[in-house]
């Protein structure tokens, strides 16, 4: 699925924002994957992205994500799982310099103007293909950096130093081939990999309202998801339509979904579980973060 066509989404007023400046470029020299020998995992992360808006603004949200690029250790690169790359078969981006894709409408101009000038890793790319058995993945040398990827990582990284790639997001796999296939990407983690997830746990624009509360089946679905991650229930993560009406109405499409089931793949047992932006807004999205570190 191409998604420079993305449907033109819900408008939203304009809005006078000021840009922050990116900073210098990247320059330091992307190492091997076999180079690293500390063995020490590099945290993974999903994020709730939500409105596009987020990566301009100041809220609690973006702020967040800021307070958590600040604590992270500094990765060798950037592998992120977006809601926004869907493809016929699994993708790796290869690009060495990846576009910003602008995939949303109705938006202020100062959105549309955000560059993301982060260098992509075809090396690191290509050891995600290669290690990617459960499926025929291949590389993809047209994409770029969606806004499910760049909204967040403009927060966390805004020098957009460090070296970053995309997965797509199988549109014809069942969610337990994607939770198989990231299950593979576990290696990573010990090579100075960042792994992150972006999407929604609650992601429902049919439903969504233009105000700073949630419906009582968001937070409800919300709180089920949480619970079951920190029990490490990942087959009712998974196999989420059995979990009732709460996950029909958070879940009507899964595209938003699945990127948590690439952070909880490479969960490990020694790792320790936080949440942070444990809020769900706007009616029907929630933000919910998960990280393993």
């Amino acid at each position: 699925m191409d998604r420079r066509n993305f449907i033109k989404s819900v408008p939203l007023a304009a809005m006078a924002i000021k840009l922050s400046d990116f900073g210098e470029q990247y320059n330091e020299k992307i190492l091997p994957l076999g180079d690293d020998v500390s063995g020490e995992l590099m945290p993974a992360l999903f994020v709730g992205h939500g409105n596009p808006m987020n990566a301009i603004e100041e809220n609690e949200f973006s702020k967040e994500w800021e307070v958590i690029g600040k604590s992270l250790p500094t990765p060798k690169a950037i592998l992120c799982v977006s809601a926004h790359w869907q493809t016929h078969g699994t993708k790796v981006c290869a690009v060495e310099q990846p576009e910003t894709i602008h995939d949303f409408g109705g938006f202020p101009q100062e959105l549309f103007d955000v560059q993301y000038a982060a260098k992509g890793s075809p090396d690191f790319a290509k050891q995600t293909q290669q290690a990617i058995t459960k499926t025929n993945a291949t590389l993809d040398y047209e994409w770029g950096l969606d806004h499910g990827c760049w909204s967040v990582l403009r927060k966390m990284y805004p020098a957009a130093q460090i070296p970053t790639f995309q997965l797509s997001l199988d549109y014809d796999a069942k969610p337990q081939e994607h939770y198989d296939v990231a299950q593979q990407l576990k290696e990573f983690r010990s090579k100075g990999i960042l792994i992150i997830g972006s999407g929604n746990i609650v992601h429902n624009l049919g439903r969504m309202q233009w105000k700073d509360e949630a419906y009582d089946w968001a937070i409800e679905f919300d709180e089920k998801i949480k619970s079951l991650i920190e029990k490490g229930d990942h087959q009712s993560v998974i196999n989420y339509k059995n979990l009732g009406r709460a996950a029909e109405l958070s879940i009507p499409t899964n595209e938003h979904y699945l990127p948590l089931l690439y952070t909880l793949g490479v969960q490990d047992k020694k790792d320790s579980l936080s949440f942070f932006n444990e809020k769900a807004t706007m009616g029907s999205i929630s933000m919910r973060g998960v990280k393993f570190s």
